[in-house]
């Protein structure tokens, strides 16, 4: 009788069980590569988190640490231009022609309202002209009126006959093509005025008659810088720094939001548009490009003070015999 030796087959219950922890063993493998990757990603995360936390802290820290700095020279958010010299005073189009000069403002007593052709400068305290111009550095009204006008206002200055105080803004600052390029601007504007003064008229004069098209990047800092140092600048290692940092972006930013809101010494007018000229605190609102209407508007606002400051006399009584 022969012996079989192979074993016998195993039971189904018993390859049952033997299924039952082989899959077990699976899923508890599965379930502690599960549990390792959700712990690497929530670690992950919370790295992340961290680092942006401390980019954030270090962001408001820094801003928190630097002051929003200030012109020096500002007045009312203006500068009032102490040096007239440096600019080339090249006939515009549509100025007056040579030995056609526009009439000083010096009021006068006369009745006629003929421009006196080579008047006097009034030297009277209190006769002096204000003439205040908010001007956006991208915008083509306020290159119009400074091109027609240079001359006269150069001549008003020199001769005492009125303050004239420039006013950066930026309301256009959007039409750059990103690059901010109006509040840019009125920012170099003020640290030449800071730290250039006599320069500023000269500056404020280029910027607008070279003037970059609306929806054009515009001047780079570095741009901004050159052109200030090319028109006089005493100091140019400040000026080109204080550019090229933007030292006075955030100033420009708030001035015209302060303008927009009201303009200091009016009855209660704000900035809706640029260039806003105001004389003796009345708006212009004649041609930018017409320097003989300006001229005349200028002269009729500064005789109107001249007669209400001038009192009116008291006749003297003459007596009965």
């Amino acid at each position: 009788m022969s012996s079989d030796e192979t074993p016998s087959a195993q039971p189904p219950r018993e390859r049952r069980d033997a299924v039952r922890e082989k899959a077990q063993q699976v899923r508890a493998q599965q379930s502690r590569a599960r549990t390792v990757r959700i712990t690497a990603m929530v670690v992950g995360a919370v790295a992340v988190v961290a680092v942006a936390a401390v980019a954030i802290t270090w962001t408001v820290a820094s801003t928190a640490a630097k002051p929003l700095l200030n012109p020096v020279n500002a007045t009312g958010d203006g500068f009032v231009v102490t040096e007239v010299s440096g600019v080339g005073l090249v006939e515009p189009a549509g100025s007056t022609p040579a030995g056609d000069e526009s009439p000083t403002p010096t009021p006068s007593t006369s009745s006629t309202s003929t421009p006196d052709a080579s008047p006097t400068p009034s030297a009277t305290p209190g006769s002096t002209v204000d003439i205040r111009v908010y001007v956006d550095y991208l915008s083509t009204g306020s290159r119009d009126f400074q091109l027609a006008n240079v001359q006269q206002l150069s001549k008003w200055v020199r001769q005492g006959a009125a303050e004239l105080t420039y006013y950066p803004v930026s309301m256009l600052t959007a039409k750059s093509n990103g690059t901010k390029y109006s509040l840019r601007a009125a920012g170099a504007a003020a640290c030449v005025a800071t730290h250039s003064p006599d320069s500023f008229f000269s500056f404020n004069h280029a910027l607008l008659t070279q003037q970059p098209e609306v929806d054009s990047d515009g001047y780079s800092d570095i741009e901004l810088a050159d052109l200030a140092i090319a028109s006089g600048s005493e100091r140019p290692k400040f000026v080109r720094s204080c550019i090229e940092d933007q030292a006075f972006v955030g100033w420009a930013r708030n001035a015209t939001q302060r303008a927009l809101d009201e303009l200091p010494d009016t009855d209660d007018l704000a900035l809706t548009a640029t260039p806003t000229v105001l004389v003796n605190g009345t708006p212009y609102v004649g041609a930018l490009d017409d320097p003989k209407e300006f001229a005349q508007f200028v002269l009729t606002v500064a005789s109107d003070a001249y007669f209400q400051a001038t009192p009116t006399p008291t006749p003297t009584p003459t007596p009965t015999p």
